[in-house]
């Protein structure tokens, strides 16, 4: 069985192999070349395909719905030029501390558009 670290790494070789690629050869290669707004709309869209299919579809189904996430995400970090080793790297950092801890740390967010105060 392959470690999901490993899945990740070669996958992650994969894209960024496919970074100023022929769009009409490479989905990859297409979805970079529409920068973070296309690729962003695609991991908005798998997200909630992901949570759709959590909710009363098979596993399988789930399963192959994370897989379209965790690619897509991958997309955007390789489109931003952010290593996956820079999650890695925040997710440690977390690691072992509360959740609600951790959040109640981080900086508000400044609102968006359409937020009301």
């Amino acid at each position: 069985m392959r470690r999901f670290g490993e899945a990740l790494e070669s996958l992650e070789r994969v894209v960024a192999s496919r970074k100023g690629g022929d769009a009409d050869r490479s989905y990859t290669s297409r979805l970079l070349a529409g920068g973070v707004p296309k690729i962003g709309g695609k991991v908005t869209e798998e997200a909630a395909e992901l949570v759709q299919a959590a909710a009363g579809e098979s596993d399988d189904r789930v399963a192959a719905e994370a897989a379209d996430l965790v690619y897509h995400m991958l997309v955007l970090l390789a489109a931003r030029d952010v290593p996956f080793a820079r999650v890695e790297d925040e997710l440690a950092r977390r690691f072992g501390v509360s959740g609600l801890d951790e959040k109640a740390s981080r900086a508000p967010k400044a609102p968006t558009g359409g937020e009301s105060t």
